[in-house]
């Protein structure tokens, strides 16, 4: 049996590479808006510990 190289498919490569990206990219998003708001949320519980009486 003989290995007959493939045909290239530039289109499709083309998009499998953007999707992958697209998906690096959501991921990326949503663990930045994750510490986003964590982040947001910890200060208040911090700054209530702080004296509020001066």
């Amino acid at each position: 049996m003989t290995d007959i190289p493939r045909k290239t498919n530039y289109d499709f490569e083309r998009r499998e590479r953007e999707k992958a990206k697209a998906a690096e990219a959501a991921k990326k998003s949503q663990a930045k808006a994750d510490k986003r708001a964590a982040e947001q949320q910890t200060p208040d519980a911090v700054g209530s510990g702080r004296p509020e009486d001066g």
